[in-house]
């Protein structure tokens, strides 16, 4: 975007974080006739001040605005900068695979450091981890995707499993933290992947990765429909086994079709979908993290309150958590699945007009997971929320969070 005048990439960054001409102008102090004309360049954005809060305003690097590299910002501790961006994309955006087919890599990656990184990779996500994740995560994908490239006879199945278990893991945080296009990609890719390696089992986790990308992305009918499909196929009985492997998966399947539908205001197929889950759950037993679901009973029910969040019922939402979930179960669950929870809680609570409850939910999974709360645009939008309905000035903690969140008080 270098050669674009400021105004377009002001409209461009605006456009990513999905803010309307009305309301960015809303945030700015201005008017959406000053917005108009300055995204058309028939205004000049001169003032360095004005430059500075519109890059805060829309959560790039001011550098990014004027056209020039961005520098790393020196706070990027849980979150993504544009520079994690940029170098996931270019990762994304190779095909060694391909490069493979008429020169094949001399060195590929040993398989032994592969398992080791991807399984390190796997538990810093799901402790929430996202910054030092994004950090790691292009050259786990150029290693990942060499090592596919480069292994063959009975080594290329496995190789192909490590790459689409990245793929994966790029996709999941890559739609938390809001680049719900690369997440995409990367699940699209992870799904082409699965097929390489001949496992039905990682077809299916990917197959959620997809549909939650495209949930994101303002699509759940497709989402919900090709859920369902996998999960038909993969259901247990029949000529199909009962392994925990596959019951996780497929409760998953079915948990994330849940949200799909759920999204589409469908709350006879979420109640179905989720009492699903549930009967799979209880086969399994307990709460587990085969082909790393965290799937169970307890998580089952996660996904019943954040579905009545989705469905815009938050007193649903409180109740389950109050009386469908064991505080000791809850707490052996990973930080991620326990901070998740709890902003879908602190987001029941807002619907109810709760706030006070709301803000201790953000606060709780604060000291869970900090950038599950600090990072995602979905919590952005709950504490701001917060702050506008809290009457008087916000409790200090409140206030210390929103600080580090960036969200105004």
């Amino acid at each position: 975007m270098d050669e674009l005048p400021i105004g377009r990439r002001v409209a461009y960054w605006r456009g990513r974080r999905k803010l309307s001409q009305q309301v960015f102008a809303d945030r700015l102090g201005k008017s959406k006739s000053w917005v108009d004309k300055v995204e058309r360049g028939v205004r000049r954005l001169d003032k360095f001040s004005v430059l500075y809060e519109i890059a805060y305003i829309l959560e790039v690097d001011v550098q990014l605005l004027l056209g020039k590299d961005p520098e790393r910002r020196a706070d990027a501790l849980n979150c993504i900068d544009q520079i994690e961006v940029q170098e996931i994309r270019a990762a994304l955006e190779r095909y060694d695979s391909m490069s493979a087919y008429f020169d094949a890599a001399p060195y590929p990656p040993p398989l032994v450091d592969m398992r080791k990184a991807v399984n390190h990779a796997w538990l810093t996500y799901q402790y929430g981890r996202y910054g030092m994740l994004t950090r790691a995560l292009p050259k786990l994908l150029r290693d990942a995707q060499a090592a596919d490239a480069g292994h063959d006879g009975d080594h290329s199945r496995e190789a192909a499993h490590l790459l689409g278990q990245v793929y994966q893991i790029a996709s999941s945080v890559l739609r938390k933290l809001g680049e719900c296009d690369l997440a995409w990609l990367a699940a699209d890719r992870s799904m082409a992947v699965a097929q390489r390696a001949d496992d039905p089992l990682l077809a299916g986790i990917a197959t959620t990765r997809v549909c939650n990308a495209m949930v994101a992305m303002g699509r759940p009918r497709p989402a919900l429909e090709l859920n369902l499909t996998i999960a038909n196929r993969l259901a247990p009985g029949g000529g199909n086994d009962t392994d925990p492997g596959r019951l996780s998966v497929y409760g998953l399947l079915l948990l994330q079709g849940a949200m799909a539908a759920a999204r589409l205001g469908d709350s006879a197929t979420v109640d179905d979908l989720i009492n699903g889950a549930h009967e799979a759950a209880l086969l399994l037993g307990s709460d587990q993290n085969h082909y790393w679901t965290s799937f169970g009973p307890t998580n089952v029910e996660l996904h019943r309150a954040a579905a009545a969040v989705e469905l815009g019922d938050g007193g649903r939402a409180v109740e389950v958590h109050q009386q469908r979930i064991a505080e000791p179960a809850f707490n052996t669950l990973l930080p991620e699945r326990r901070a998740h929870h709890l902003l879908d809680l602190a987001r029941g609570f807002a619907q109810i007009g709760d706030v006070a409850n709301a803000g201790e939910m953000l606060l709780r999974g604060d000291r869970l997971a900090p950038s599950e709360i600090r990072c995602r645009p979905i919590a952005h939008e709950v504490m701001s929320d917060v702050l506008r309905r809290t009457r008087g000035a916000p409790p200090s903690l409140i206030a210390e969070l929103a600080e580090h969140m960036g969200v105004g008080v």
